[in-house]
């Protein structure tokens, strides 16, 4: 009798044991496919790298013509650079373009400047292998070199565009910062078709890679978000100067609407991974937060 309980009793457990097993096999299928589906998900949206290269020194620049409050003797040698983004498939946007043409440098007493397409050669690419730019904004200093790559769409916001070649140049327009030149050129580009306008805020260029409005550096200045393997990186260009900016929570000095830009800078804070993450437009800190690779470039990671 006690023979036939052992063997009745064994006989579940090994019932049992199967069955469980049984279940947790079948309960493992859906998870891996969706561990599965969430890989495959992530390899078809690419990562970039983000690098800010110097193009240039602008010596002893007031602060006070950066952050609002700032002391009026204080200077600083600020920083001049534009930002390459680089992702797969030999897709390479540029963030801006800096300044070259002699007759908008001249008399800026701007150190070590050279050419955007010479910048970005510390990373091995030529001016022909930038597939996108875009404009921040319309400043001579940001956009004055839009013409040196060929084969780029340029990307700059609707409004941007529309005020600097029209209104901006009629009784009470601002042109602030302009050239005249630099407009005549995306005018041109645009008759060539090279040009794609954004209109308006949060919009997603290209996949991973989004631009906002709000920070009223000019009359519609954009900010970028680009998806990279340490984050997002906000680029903030002039809609943020300094790092201090963000640290004293003081707008930029030159801005359309302050408290836009106060705004701005506090959705910058929400959006990047990390607080340094959120780059600014001319702060030499950049290249001392991050050192590498160095000789001009900074890898943001």
């Amino acid at each position: 009798m006690q023979s036939r309980i052992y063997k009745h009793l064994a006989a579940t457990r090994l019932k049992k044991s199967t069955i469980a097993a049984i279940v947790l096999t079948i309960l493992s299928l859906p998870l891996t496919g969706m561990r599965n589906s969430s890989l495959a998900q992530d390899q078809s949206h690419p990562n970039y790298e983000v690098y800010a290269l110097s193009y240039g020194v602008y010596p002893n620049f007031p602060v006070s013509a950066l952050m609002a409050g700032a002391d009026k003797d204080r200077k600083i040698n600020l920083q001049m650079m534009i930002w390459l983004v680089k992702g797969p498939g030999g897709k390479n946007i540029l963030v801006d373009t800096g300044c070259y043409h002699e007759n908008v440098v001249k008399g800026k007493g701007i150190k070590d400047l050279i050419k955007a397409s010479d910048a970005i050669a510390k990373l091995g690419l030529s001016a022909a292998d930038i597939t996108d730019v875009v404009i921040t904004h319309m400043h001579w200093d940001h956009a004055d070199g839009m013409d040196l790559f060929p084969n780029a769409k340029i990307w700059i916001q609707k409004d941007e565009y529309g005020y600097y070649t029209g209104a901006a140049w009629q009784a009470g327009g601002k042109s602030g910062g302009i050239e005249p030149d630099d407009v005549l050129t995306i005018v041109k580009l645009n008759t060539a078709h090279k040009v794609n306008m954004v209109d308006g805020d949060d919009r997603e260029i290209i996949d991973g890679i989004k631009v906002y409005t709000g920070g009223r550096h000019t009359f519609a200045s954009q900010y970028v978000s680009v998806r990279t393997a340490s984050g997002t990186v906000v680029i903030a260009s002039d809609n943020m100067y300094l790092y201090e900016n963000l640290e004293k929570h003081a707008p930029i000095a030159q801005t359309f609407d302050a408290d836009s830009n106060l705004k701005a800078q506090d959705r910058m804070k929400q959006m990047a991974s990390r607080l340094d993450l959120i780059v600014p437009g001319h702060d030499p800190m950049v290249f001392v937060k991050f050192p590498k690779p160095g000789n001009g470039v900074a890898r943001i990671q």
